[in-house]
């Protein structure tokens, strides 16, 4: 299992922006499918944005669609979630995740092999 570190969350004006990184030790990062999850408080954690072994194709829940952008660099072990135009309901912690091969599953918690361990974001209005 590769074992991940998110960096980059704070606190953000409502408009603002920022960029999420997800750091992965070893080296087999390049067979994960990974993706993005958050979790508000008192809510269940919901997918945010996944991304194939290779990086070509990408995919974005509803409600961030259009201002957050998943994308991965595998030479540097790193998934980044650049966030754009956020909005105090993207108040949340952000997970990255982990999927050894990759599932069509890629928006359920379950399918996930591994999970960093957060990131806070906050957002004011």
């Amino acid at each position: 299992q590769v074992q991940l570190v998110e960096s980059g969350g704070g606190l953000v004006q409502a408009g603002g922006s920022l960029r999420l990184s997800c750091a992965a030790s070893g080296r087999t990062f390049s067979s994960y499918f990974m993706a993005w999850f958050r979790q508000a408080p008192g809510k269940e954690r919901e997918f945010v944005a996944a991304i194939s072994l290779s990086g070509r194709t990408t995919y974005h829940a509803d409600p961030v669609k259009g201002r957050f952008t998943i994308s991965r660099d595998n030479a540097k072990n790193t998934v980044y979630l650049q966030m754009n135009s956020l909005k105090p309901e993207d108040t949340a912690v952000y997970y990255c995740a982990g999927d050894l091969g990759g599932s069509s599953r890629y928006t359920r918690v379950g399918e996930y092999d591994c999970w960093g361990q957060g990131t806070q974001v906050t957002v004011s209005s």
